[in-house]
């Protein structure tokens, strides 16, 4: 794989009249790593996505894949990646089986050894015509013409889409086997439970503009978590909501209720300072309520 990286974006543009699509976006998807992108609707990600594919110019910057340009190297591109989008698009009348080797003629050949062991894996029916299948066995076949040629990095938009919580598991798991590989996944998805099972780094997206760009364990270190203590002696909520990074104090008798953002060090210290702690439990912030908190955050400030 190239030192440059999997995925290189430099100020990447894209202007729809005066709507602003995407706004000076600068990435870097690393070889081992799944990448969640992340957003609501509108937010950027498909454009994102459709412009480092060539489908789309940009109206400024830069992107290449494997150190080739996305536009002037595109179809050199496709030999190295695996792609998904999220409107899959298959003819309907070819079976599944002729699909994907309609797709591996377009890149010059497959192992169908490992082809048989993909669609095993997520249990694709490849003998009925696509038109006749149903979404999620639709997205099965997409799924495994995306990892079928061994790609260097795997491309997806909303790839869950349509598949039973079985599938979604295994699915999860080749993304976490392409990157222990060495391989890279670059995951944009509304589901933000599996981001969080499987991505490395997420960037979050908002209005065009990344807004977020950190490790899943970096942004949930910074979240607030529930914390639960249990005091030898009532506590004083005026003194536990004095600690910083505490809000939502909530204290019945000797036990205590509150959220919390900061290293847990800091807070038993400041607890142990005016109580004995006999008990502690935490639960960390998922990655949705992370998400929702930082884009409310984020516009409170537009």
């Amino acid at each position: 794989m190239s030192e440059t990286g999997a995925l290189h974006t430099e100020g990447l543009t894209k202007h729809y009249g005066k709507v602003h699509a995407l706004v000076d976006l600068d990435l870097d998807v690393r070889p081992g790593e799944v990448f969640g992108f992340l957003g609501p609707n509108g937010a950027g990600k498909t454009t994102t996505i459709r412009t480092v594919m060539d489908e789309i110019r940009p109206t400024a910057g830069h992107a290449s894949i494997l150190g080739m340009d996305c536009h002037r190297d595109s179809v050199e591109i496709r030999r190295h990646i695996g792609y998904l989008p999220s409107d899959l698009a298959l003819y309907p009348n070819l079976t599944g089986r002729d699909t994907l080797t309609y797709f591996a003629n377009l890149r010059g050949g497959v192992d169908w050894s490992y082809v048989a062991q993909l669609c095993e894996r997520l249990d694709a029916d490849l003998d009925k015509k696509v038109g006749d299948l149903s979404s999620g066995n639709r997205q099965k076949v997409g799924v495994v013409q995306a990892f079928m040629n061994h790609p260097q990095l795997v491309i997806m938009d909303e790839p869950s889409a349509g598949l039973d919580p079985l599938v979604q598991r295994e699915l999860q798991a080749m993304m976490r086997e392409k990157a222990a590989e060495g391989g890279a996944v670059f995951l944009s998805s509304h589901t933000l439970s599996e981001v969080q099972r499987v991505a490395d780094r997420v960037g979050i997206i908002r209005a065009g503009e990344l807004i977020a760009l950190e490790s899943v364990s970096s942004l949930r270190s910074k979240a607030m978590r529930r914390v639960e203590l249990e005091l030898a002696s009532v506590a004083d909520p005026v003194v536990v909501a004095a600690v910083p990074g505490v809000r939502d104090v909530v204290v019945e008798n000797h036990r205590v209720v509150l959220s919390y953002s900061g290293r847990m060090s800091d807070l038993l210290r400041a607890a142990g300072e005016h109580y004995e702690v006999l008990d502690i439990s935490t639960q960390e912030a998922d990655l949705e309520e992370i998400f929702l908190r930082f884009y409310r955050d984020q516009e409170a400030t537009v």
